[in-house]
């Protein structure tokens, strides 16, 4: 458990704090007054992807990749959004590398 986040369980979604939970209930209630849609958790991005042996084939190194918290549309726009309490470095690469591979500024609650 990070950072003495305590798992809380939503719609028999399982997420990381109470405060992403939490989040989540406000989205479900914002998607049916229809000002958002397509609510979506968990949504993998590869960063970097894996790196195979030009010899073998196998895999040298592994992707890196980013999950965001929730994806979802507004007015027309997709929108990534993170739920953070603390920004580690790796988050902090990770947001950049967001940005440069998918031109996706993440929007962080």
């Amino acid at each position: 458990m990070k950072y003495h986040n305590r798992k809380t369980i939503v719609n028999g979604h399982t997420f990381d704090s109470k405060k992403e939970a939490n989040r989540y209930s406000e989205l479900l209630l914002l998607e049916r007054a229809g000002a958002i849609h397509d609510l979506r958790t968990q949504v993998k991005y590869v960063l970097i992807p894996s790196q195979r042996s030009k010899e073998t084939g196998k895999v040298i190194e592994r992707e890196c990749s980013y999950k965001a918290d929730f994806v979802y549309t507004e007015g027309g726009e997709t929108v990534v959004e993170d739920v953070k309490g603390y920004r580690t470095k790796e988050y902090i690469i990770k947001r950049k590398l967001m940005l440069h591979v998918h031109g996706i500024r993440i929007r962080e609650i």
